[in-house]
């Protein structure tokens, strides 16, 4: 099971358009280990994996336990949302893993994936690997990586009182952080900000990509679709 299986698109809308294009950015490797089982020499294993990882300039690495590439600090009062820095700090997931979490790398684009996976294959970690994307994408990176697929996941989308969900451009960001962190009405603000010029697309999607505690949050991918939010909303 995967918290990133439930990004939403417009695949999931309860009245999609006709043959919608396929989501073309937004790509999460991930690794995890079994306790006892595979989990020898498991911090290297995962710091190796990030490090394969960042030659293929991911948009987001991510620890399960502490967060991403972009996360928040205590030491910062409200004030700094002004005037902070908003440079990712790889570096610092991997010199954090300290033990059993999940790790990931978050692409992009389909070639930066794919020649990802095809490292890890050679690296041979002996860890679980995991590919959230598409299933004809995912399907192809294990074919040209020259892996055998072990199993699949399928999402069944939304369901139940969906009349309360809030609207597509915002369930496009906020299911970017699997695990609910990323509020709809943090959400809308941050939009609203790049609407009256507070804050460009880039600014807003590192706002918020440091709430998903995982980093799995696809900033690039959040640039555009704030980008067109605010263009539907003008």
């Amino acid at each position: 099971m995967t918290n990133t299986l439930h990004r939403y698109s417009e695949h999931y809308a309860l009245e999609p358009a006709p043959n919608p294009a396929p989501v073309r950015d937004d790509y999460i490797v991930f690794a995890m280990a079994s306790r006892g089982i595979n989990d020898d020499d498991l911090v290297e294993k995962y710091r190796g994996f990030l490090h394969l990882a960042l030659k293929h300039k991911p948009v987001n690495i991510g620890d399960a336990t502490k967060g991403g590439a972009l996360r928040p600090r205590q030491d910062m009062n409200p004030t700094a949302h002004w005037r902070r820095g908003h440079q990712p700090d790889p570096e610092q997931v991997i010199a954090g893993i300290e033990g059993h979490t999940t790790v990931a790398a978050v692409f992009d684009n389909y070639a930066a994936m794919e020649a990802f996976v095809e490292e890890l294959k050679a690296a041979d970690l002996g860890i679980s690997v995991n590919i959230s994307a598409p299933m004809a994408e995912a399907e192809r990176c294990c074919r040209d990586a020259g892996i055998v697929r072990h199993s699949v996941e399928y999402s069944l989308g939304f369901r139940g009182r969906v009349d309360k969900l809030p609207d597509a451009k915002t369930l496009e960001l906020s299911t970017m952080c699997g695990h609910g962190m990323l509020s709809a009405d943090f959400v809308r603000k941050m939009v609203d900000w790049v609407k009256e010029n507070r804050r460009t697309p880039a600014e807003a999607a590192r706002y918020m990509a440091r709430f998903c505690t995982c980093g799995v949050f696809n900033v690039s991918r959040a640039e555009r679709i704030i980008r067109k939010a605010c263009a539907l909303q003008r």
